[in-house]
């Protein structure tokens, strides 16, 4: 377990306090439709944090071709019809491949670790294709001010955000809590808020820069080499 981390509940826990389990049942939402409008039709996307496959079986369905990173091997073992490669996003290396998409979702880019997240970046910036692109899923601006706060899906089961504490040089632990009729589990994680300005001083350290923002709320973005 990561230091900051922890998950409780059935089943397999991730490194990151992520319940294998709890993945499986969560819906897709409409996060593939929005990657699909935003790249090209058919891409070869390296989908870095890709769990158990929640978003990696839609694009699959779609028409892309896929490549799983994911430290869990757990988590990479529900994936069927993409190539997966286990192992810390922030140390992939795949000695010079290139991809037409890199996607780094799940909030991934709020890192708590700043040498976490700068590692992240790098690894996008390494892997994307010249005329690529890279697709990254932000936090919403009151993430961790409006709190506590909770969701009931439609499919049956609620999501509460308890908590999100300072915990010093400017990472908060979030608290997490999902109901289901017959499971609960929660997970603790350290996040880091990100101004607009700060996500995108993040991504110029990188050698990035924001191409566009693909929502509304801009809790997707497509970025692009810098220059």
């Amino acid at each position: 377990m990561r230091e900051g981390y922890e998950g409780t509940g059935p089943g397999a826990i991730t490194p990151d306090g992520c319940a294998v389990e709890l993945y499986e049942r969560l819906p897709v939402g409409d996060e593939p439709d929005i990657i699909a409008a935003a790249v090209p039709a058919g891409a070869h996307i390296l989908e870095l944090g890709s769990g158990v496959g929640r978003m990696t079986h839609p694009l699959l369905e779609r028409g892309f071709t896929v490549t799983a990173v994911d430290e869990s091997a757990e988590m990479l073992s529900r994936i069927r019809g993409a190539r997966t490669i286990c192992g810390p996003i922030e140390q992939l290396d795949l000695g010079g491949e290139k991809f037409d998409v890199v996607m780094l979702a799940s909030f991934l880019v709020h890192a708590g670790d700043e040498e976490v997240r700068r590692g992240l970046l790098r690894t996008c910036a390494r892997h994307v294709d010249e005329h690529g692109c890279v697709l990254i899923q932000r936090e919403g601006e009151d993430y961790h001010t409006n709190v506590p706060r909770e969701r009931v899906d439609s499919s049956g089961f609620t999501v509460r955000i308890v908590s999100a504490e300072p915990v010093g040089n400017g990472a908060n632990s979030v608290h997490v809590e999902y109901d289901f009729p017959d499971a609960r589990w929660t997970q603790t994680f350290l996040a880091r808020p990100l101004t607009k300005e700060q996500f995108e001083s993040a991504l110029e350290e990188a050698g990035l820069e924001v191409d566009a923002y693909l929502t509304p709320d801009r809790t997707w973005v497509r970025a692009v080499r810098k220059g």
